[in-house]
């Protein structure tokens, strides 16, 4: 089952970047594509797996990883960018995109396909309470720090959070929602969330953009190595040390280790932040993760034994 949705997540990236060069879509294809991921398939997603989600001392550690991670990613940056040379815009850039993973859109897909549907509450878990109020708090300061943007108020933030769709999911699914709901309506739900996978590898084969910047080269390999490799070997640290197990570790492991969050580059590229670096670092982003996700599996799968 995992090699067939892993299949089908490579076959639909391909369609879709077919389709972009054929223009088959009219355009902002993409844009209409992510809005129905977002209003329905991600929500119906949460309400599917989070009233499964049992609590445990664990959960903690889960949350704290990507806040972990963020902090040290912005440590090593600010280390760095004077000895590279790097332009203010350059390390704003780098910020938002090896903070900010793909880890709904994307993670969600790829979790259940290489780990199965009883991980994903785990992986709500993280991408919530982790990279989405990191978005709506950090993200928003690196945008004001770096982009010239006025600073966000608590107010401003506030209202991010309280506006996005899948959080009135999650506090359904957290509160009333039950575990088993009327057949229905759970198939109702299963079935919205399982066309999630193809509309989101569609939506990113539309869009993805792989021109190379080569003043850019340092920095673009900077921050892949970042996102794909050293932050999601910090994690599988971090998830040792709080003795995080099972699929909840593998979990924590493989959402640090997805691609740059396609929102993060989208909103850097607004704000006038080396657009053409945002860009690179998604699109090589997302084909390289095809390769380093399932390598970050079998190194997991060993480590279980």
């Amino acid at each position: 089952m995992a090699f067939d949705a892993f299949a089908l997540m490579l076959a639909m990236l391909a369609l879709g970047m077919l389709f972009a060069r054929l223009r088959v879509f009219p355009e902002g294809a993409a844009e209409t594509l992510n809005l129905v991921v977002l209003y329905v398939c991600l929500p119906a997603a949460i309400l599917v797996y989070v009233p499964r989600l049992r609590f445990e001392p664990g959960l903690l550690g889960l949350v704290l990883v990507p806040w972990l991670l963020a902090a040290a990613s912005w440590a090593l940056l600010r280390v760095l960018a004077p000895r590279m040379r790097m332009r203010r815009d350059e390390l704003g850039v780098l910020l938002m995109c090896t903070m900010l993973g793909n880890t709904s859109f994307i993670g969600y897909p790829m979790i259940q396909a290489l780990l199965g549907a009883d991980a994903l509450p785990y992986a709500v878990v993280y991408d919530q309470f982790g990279t989405f109020v990191m978005l709506s708090t950090l993200g928003l300061l690196v945008l004001a720090r770096y982009g010239g943007d006025a600073k966000p108020t608590a107010r401003t933030i506030a209202l991010r959070i309280v506006r996005f769709p899948p959080i009135w999911a999650l506090v359904l699914g957290l509160t009333l929602m039950p575990e088993h709901p009327p057949a229905w309506i759970a198939a109702a739900l299963r079935q919205l969330a399982g066309v999630m996978l193809m509309l989101v590898m569609l939506a990113v084969g539309l869009t993805i953009q792989l021109r190379l910047p080569r003043d850019e080269v340092g920095p673009l390999a900077l921050g892949l190595g970042l996102k794909l490799v050293l932050l999601p070997a910090l994690a599988l640290a971090l998830a040792l040390a709080f003795g995080l197990t099972g699929a909840m570790r593998q979990v924590t492991v493989l959402e640090s280790a997805m691609p740059t969050m396609v929102t993060a580059a989208a909103l850097a590229i607004s704000h006038r932040m080396a657009p053409r670096l945002a860009a690179a670092l998604v699109g090589y982003g997302i084909v390289l993760a095809m390769a380093t996700l399932p390598a970050w599996h079998f190194v997991l799968r060993q480590l279980q034994g």
